[in-house]
């Protein structure tokens, strides 16, 4: 069973972050460049919230806002949702289900050391199960 360390080892750790005051089309711009779905909202070294591709569908888009005057602070999912570096990746997974988010910022001891989404989290369970299938194959053909 994979822990979330061990996801992060072999994703990176990096973390794409924006201010609350940035503009939404800043946000959207860094995702693009970033190729990621979502950004955390840092203020003076402090997780504020995430924003993602579904709040700007949902908050901007489709209610006909613009994205380069509407700043993070209005859109962003500001209750987040965390984990740590030692929960496995069920864990999480039932989190994001339960919780219905997409994405995870980890934190050890208040700070944040990266962020998985549930793509990371779908693919660390396939590999454990892959590994699973190939020892009990061994196992049974000898």
């Amino acid at each position: 069973m994979k822990l979330v360390k061990d996801i992060l080892g072999e994703k990176g750790a990096d973390i794409y972050s924006i201010k609350p005051g940035d503009s939404v089309f800043d946000a959207l711009t860094m995702m693009s460049d970033k190729k990621v779905g979502a950004l955390v909202v840092m203020e003076d070294g402090e997780l504020k919230g995430v924003i993602s591709e579904r709040d700007y569908a949902r908050k901007v888009f489709l209610k006909g806002r613009s994205s380069p005057e509407t700043s993070v602070r209005e859109i962003m999912s500001s209750h987040v949702v965390c984990a740590t570096p030692r929960q496995s990746a069920e864990e999480c997974m039932a989190l994001m289900t339960g919780k219905r988010v997409r994405h995870l910022p980890i934190l050890d001891h208040n700070q944040i050391i990266g962020v998985v989404s549930i793509g990371d989290l779908v693919k660390a369970i396939i590999s454990d199960q892959q590994f699973i299938i190939e020892q009990l194959e061994h196992y049974i053909n000898g």
